[in-house]
């Protein structure tokens, strides 16, 4: 089944509005001269203070070939919780992804699985797409726990989502050891785990839900790497982190994925 590519670039707390409004116009200037359909789907995430700036250039033509998404969001409509953001808030921009689940918010803001269950839910309601993020520490890979670990994140994650929900929705799997290292998982291995994780889904969800879904890699993603990872038979796509702050090595992710 062919599965249109998500490259995704989360910029994490990184570029005030107007970084992130040259940043944006970068990236415009680079994919400018290649037709939308010959693209993945090119998806950015901001920081939330920039989500407007970067949502107004987008409308000024980027001919709906970059998409946006935010880093987060809280699973409630309205209410006492300071410092979070609702998603119907976030549905007054042009938006079409939230991530969730990624490892540095279950490190450092302890968000657990049940929690990102309720995110994942309340976004589906909402009519955006989640992008649930999963990863094993590097503990956890040298006790060879890796796919039990992941399989549990995901069973979590998925619990009580319809079929056709979970089939439109993006898993990202971003072995934490990986992130922000400079190290790369082995595509091959990489290639396994995510090819477990739609076996997961398969045996929770149904093989029209496996065979939908779109699984990412992430975890030091680079214009180097990212060709070789496209070859593998599962891996749909890549969640950027720090080369997708820059338009040029960014827009080499994009390219490269279209080899």
């Amino acid at each position: 089944m062919s599965r249109k590519p998500i490259i995704a670039g989360n910029w994490k707390m990184h570029n005030n509005c107007a970084q992130s409004v040259e940043l944006i116009q970068g990236l415009k200037a680079e994919l400018k001269d290649i037709e939308k359909d010959l693209l993945p789907e090119v998806v950015v995430a901001p920081v939330f203070t920039s989500l407007y700036a970067v949502d107004e250039e987008l409308k000024k033509c980027a001919c709906g070939k970059i998409k946006l998404a935010a880093q987060n969001c809280f699973y409630e409509e309205k209410g006492a919780y300071t410092g979070e953001i609702a998603i119907n808030m976030l549905k007054d921009f042009d938006m079409s992804y939230i991530i969730i689940g990624h490892s540095e918010r279950r490190q450092y803001f302890s968000e657990s699985d049940e929690m990102i269950n309720k995110k994942a839910k309340a976004i589906l309601a909402n009519g955006l797409l989640p992008i649930i993020c999963c990863g094993e520490t590097l503990e956890q890979r040298e006790q060879g726990i890796t796919d039990k670990h992941i399989a549990s994140q995901i069973t979590k994650a998925l619990d009580g989502i319809s079929s056709e929900d979970v089939a439109k929705s993006v898993i990202a799997y971003e072995p934490i050891w990986a992130i922000g290292t400079g190290k790369t998982c082995d595509s091959i291995e990489a290639n396994r785990v995510i090819k477990m994780i739609r076996e997961t889904v398969k045996s929770l969800k149904g093989e029209a839900a496996a065979n939908s879904i779109r699984i990412l890699y992430g975890g030091s993603v680079k214009p180097e790497t990212i060709e070789e990872q496209m070859a593998q038979s599962d891996i749909d796509g890549a969640l950027v982190g720090g080369a997708s702050l820059k338009a040029d090595s960014f827009s080499k992710i994009v390219k490269g994925a279209m080899a």
